[in-house]
């Protein structure tokens, strides 16, 4: 039982710590995208807003990985944010395969208490004989006490693994969606007005030759 107990208990502050990081405001702000898109326009993107931005949320580090490579063309801007993304990602599903472990595994813990209890069971059995039957009903029923625990853990934490996964699914596609926004917005630009004028920010590219 007591691995199971330990099972539950790391089952439960994981549920608790992805239920309050994954929530949507936080993934993917409503207004990040118009923020920016504000900034550019009145010609306020600089590296303190870039900065501000990349701490702001995971929707703003892969927005500003793409703006950094905003002047080497949309190839470049869409290859950084996917890079970047691809780091959020991970972030989003930390915990998760953990989760699924435990999800997994304590069904056979809990069948593993209970084949160790009833090979006591018989062991008694053999000793005494099988004479007091509700010493023995009992023993049966304290070695199955296992297994219910296990699928008792199991069962949410499944339920909660799955539950995640897709979140981080729908958070993915809508970190996605904000991108392509303001690649897309920036392409028109481009195209309208000629090169966007993003201020002093420069690539990792620029930086390292200066």
């Amino acid at each position: 039982m007591l691995p199971i107990i330990l099972c539950s208990i790391l089952a439960i502050a994981i549920v608790i710590e992805r239920a309050w990081s994954l929530s949507a405001n936080r993934i993917v702000p409503r207004y990040a995208v118009g923020q920016v898109w504000t900034w550019i326009k009145n010609s306020e993107l600089d590296s303190t807003r870039m900065r501000e931005l990349r701490l702001s949320s995971p929707l703003g580090q892969v927005l500003a990985a793409g703006l950094l490579h905003a002047r080497q063309g949309r190839a470049q801007m869409q290859d950084a944010i996917a890079h970047s993304a691809s780091v959020v990602i991970h972030e989003l599903e930390r915990y998760l395969s953990t989760l699924g472990t435990i999800a997994a595994i304590t069904p056979l813990l809990g069948l593993l208490g209970t084949v160790i209890g009833m090979i006591r069971v018989f062991t008694e059995i053999m000793i005494q004989g099988t004479g007091n039957a509700s010493a023995l009903a009992g023993g049966i029923s304290e070695a199955l006490i296992t297994t219910a625990a296990g699928l008792c853990v199991a069962i949410p934490s499944y339920a909660c693994h799955r539950y995640f996964i897709r979140k981080v699914d729908s958070l993915v596609l809508a970190l996605e969606q904000e991108s392509a926004k303001l690649v897309d917005a920036l392409d028109r630009m481009h195209l309208d007005n000629g090169p966007v004028d993003l201020g002093d920010l420069k690539s990792p590219t620029e930086e390292q030759a200066a």
